[in-house]
């Protein structure tokens, strides 16, 4: 196992694998086996009620410069970290049998941690892609050697965490989709997943099939609520990073003006993803023709509720009414308020039209002036476009 890393920042990774094929291994051999870390601790063992306990022996093995060294009850192998720290996997027994069992479990663990560390090479690779790190004359080159076919159609999925410590996100999603040659779940930092997926063009309800699949299983299986957000489908490996900022892109926007949508996609941000490319200058020019000064402050959170409620039946006074339980005569005179303070009428459409617009103007003028905005990935923007 030469060049293992025993780094904190891989680890945890490594000491993953190394417990699932322990785990594994205890189906198959009839004695206990493990690995001890440099520390002298056992890390992972068939018995796992000996994980985290001192190995009594492993000293003995320390002091060996052997790749192969036995005791009195144990044969071991040394293998060397990138730090330059051992580590060592073990069997009880000094028999021939035994040294055969090691000798096998040593190799089955060297080649999962190579594919273990092939995979987060190739994640590492699609995140650069989709940050715009890769040189495009590269991107063909290295998804080749990774086996990752760039021709196929592909979209992101954002799956934005509102607990950054979840950890039991991660593996939920991978088992949703497993298909690692064609599904590739890559965590962007601490917050935020990406499903970097093929796209069924021939299935018209692709987009809302799979995030439907992810909101149900995430929001009743995990700790943490979860928000998705939908980039275009892209023609090429190349392009997905115009997918991913699409996705952020109705990430954000969706923050500010959908903050009930748990689906947010990029083709269907409407109004919002116009008002969010407008430069804040001209927004403020806009509200203060619209709104004479002070009067939208002046509108008290009743009547707010009233006109969100009007806009959402379609300047339906009948229905808002029935869902406000006010009577119409209520309705009216509330109207009639915000015609007084404002100047505008919304039972009339051009007037409803303009107030909705310049109110959610002045919500993304909260949201921009109030809150600074970090892409998935650690870079610090207003606008990822």
């Amino acid at each position: 196992m030469d060049g293992i890393p025993y780094r904190m920042e891989g680890w945890v990774h490594l000491m993953e694998e190394i417990v699932k094929c322990l785990r594994e291994a205890s189906r198959w051999i009839d004695r206990t086996a493990g690995v001890v870390g440099p520390d002298g601790i056992l890390v992972a063992c068939t018995d796992e009620r000996l994980e985290g306990d001192e190995d009594p022996s492993v000293r003995l093995a320390m002091a060996s410069p052997e790749r192969v060294i036995v005791t009195t009850d144990r044969t071991y192998i040394r293998a060397q970290a990138l730090d330059g720290s051992p580590l060592f996997t073990f069997i009880q027994g000094t028999d021939p049998v035994s040294r055969n069992y090691l000798e096998l479990l040593v190799r089955w663990i060297e080649s999962a941690l190579r594919e273990r560390n092939t995979d987060a090479e190739r994640d590492t690779f699609l995140k650069n892609v989709l940050l715009e790190n890769e040189l495009p004359g590269d991107i063909h080159l290295k998804a080749r050697e990774y086996s990752i076919p760039t021709s196929a159609p592909r979209m992101v999925f954002l799956v934005h965490l509102d607990q950054s410590e979840d950890t039991s996100v991660m593996p939920i999603l991978q088992g949703l989709f497993p298909d690692r040659s064609q599904d590739y779940v890559l965590a962007m930092d601490e917050n935020t997943l990406v499903l970097l997926t093929e796209f069924d063009r021939d299935n018209r309800d692709f987009v809302a099939e799979t995030a439907g699949l992810i909101l149900d299983n995430l929001n009743s299986e995990s700790m943490s609520r979860v928000h998705i957000a939908v980039g275009l489908p892209a023609d090429s490996l190349k392009d997905t990073a115009n997918s991913y900022k699409e996705a952020f892109m109705a990430l954000t926007v969706g923050s500010i003006f959908y903050s009930d949508t748990y689906v947010v996609r990029y083709d269907q941000l409407g109004l919002g993803r116009l008002i969010y490319q407008l430069p804040p200058t001209l927004c403020h020019m806009f509200l203060d023709e619209v709104f004479p000064k002070g009067a939208y402050e002046a509108l008290d959170s009743e009547t707010l509720l009233t006109i969100a409620k009007f806009f959402e039946n379609n300047l339906n006074g009948s229905e808002t009414s029935r869902q406000l339980f006010v009577h119409r005569n209520t309705l009216v005179y509330r109207l009639d308020k915000v015609q007084k303070i404002t100047g505008l009428d919304l039972r009339k459409f051009d007037d409803a039209v303009l107030f909705k617009l310049a109110s959610m103007v002045r919500k993304y003028l909260e949201k921009q002036e109030n809150t600074p905005f970090k892409t998935p990935g650690g870079k610090w923007t207003r606008h990822p476009h």
